[in-house]
């Protein structure tokens, strides 16, 4: 429903109150403290506290591992569950091959499950491949990332064939996640229909529900306008990338610590793009605007940041270099 603060608020409560029970009797409480600590990931996830994600997701992988010891048929799913959580985590913190790592152990786990039950596993399989490829994409992987991403693509789909409202979303994130392999090994033309899609879903799903699929609609705008660009459709690539702007302003201006930098990645996009059609003064204005959020995130954490206000950096320096 998009009401993240308030999902947070909840499982803090759950986890506070769960620990306490497993600290009494840990034999019948800790797997249930696990499950509570992978979601408590999530939820700090959703509003911009990732390192405070990274630490319980670190936390609920470490009990899930101490579990599957003991019983391995009964704890085998949870842990690759939060293994594959902790991979996005730590992916958003920059340990891309410790993320990567995680994102193959939990595949595996997964694919052995789903060959043994697919009914019940294969989603989940779906969903660590759709992770995997992005963490291959982190180390520059591509071949490999292309095909974990073509594989989920292809389970999504004939999952919401059959339920569309469970599986449309997944669906449209390994589409969108998709398209970026296939442009950079030079399939251009599928990379685009595949963004192309993926906005189609994304649209009719924040029709629906704003508040829980905007945030989703603007990173795929935010994708399409690159795809559009690679083929030379520049000015469909800037209307893409001004509607994400658009989008993420909103989302920033509600809940800074979530979105600030999906907006400045979104004006850093939008300033190539105006560049691109020769409206270089409101690209320096955007490329500006990116680097004043960057330099504030980097500040914070510049393990994570400064890659990403180094790239804002040179794209005005290259916009003052051509504007008038």
């Amino acid at each position: 429903m998009g009401r993240r603060s308030e999902g947070l608020t909840a499982v803090e409560e759950a986890v506070a109150i769960r620990r306490t029970l497993a600290d009494a009797n840990p034999d019948a409480f800790l797997p249930d403290l696990a499950a509570v600590l992978n979601n408590l990931s999530l939820r700090l996830g959703d509003v911009g506290r990732r390192t405070d994600s990274l630490t319980a997701a670190e936390e609920a992988v470490a009990i899930r591992r101490t579990l599957v010891g003991a019983d391995p048929d009964a704890h085998l799913p949870d842990l690759a569950m939060a293994l594959n959580t902790i991979s996005l985590r730590l992916g958003e913190e920059g340990r891309r091959e410790q993320g990567l790592t995680a994102a193959e152990e939990a595949t595996g786990h997964f694919r052995t499950l789903a060959d043994a039950n697919a009914g019940a596993h294969l989603p989940d399989l779906a969903a660590a491949l759709n992770n995997l490829s992005l963490r291959l994409g982190d180390v520059g992987r591509w071949a490999e990332g292309l095909a974990a991403i073509e594989e989920a693509a292809g389970l999504y789909r004939a999952l919401a064939d059959a339920n569309p409202d469970a599986y449309l979303p997944g669906l449209a994130a390994a589409l969108n996640n998709l398209s970026v392999p296939l442009g950079t090994v030079g399939r251009r033309g599928e990379g685009l229909a595949a963004a192309e899609e993926a906005v189609a879903i994304r649209r009719t799903l924040a029709a629906t529900n704003p508040h829980a699929f905007l945030p989703d609609l603007a990173g795929s705008l935010n994708n399409l306008s690159n795809r559009l660009g690679e083929t030379g459709r520049r000015a469909e690539g800037l209307a893409a990338i001004e509607e994400a702007v658009a989008i993420r302003r909103t989302l920033a201006e509600a809940n800074p610590d979530a979105y600030l930098s999906d907006l400045a990645a979104a004006l850093n996009n939008l300033s190539l793009r105006l560049g691109e059609v020769g409206r270089r003064p409101e690209g320096l204005t955007a490329a500006e605007e990116a680097v004043a959020i960057r330099r504030i995130l980097a500040d914070a954490n510049p393990d994570l940041f400064e890659p990403a206000l180094q790239q804002s950096l040179a794209v005005s320096g290259w916009l003052k270099g051509l504007a008038p």
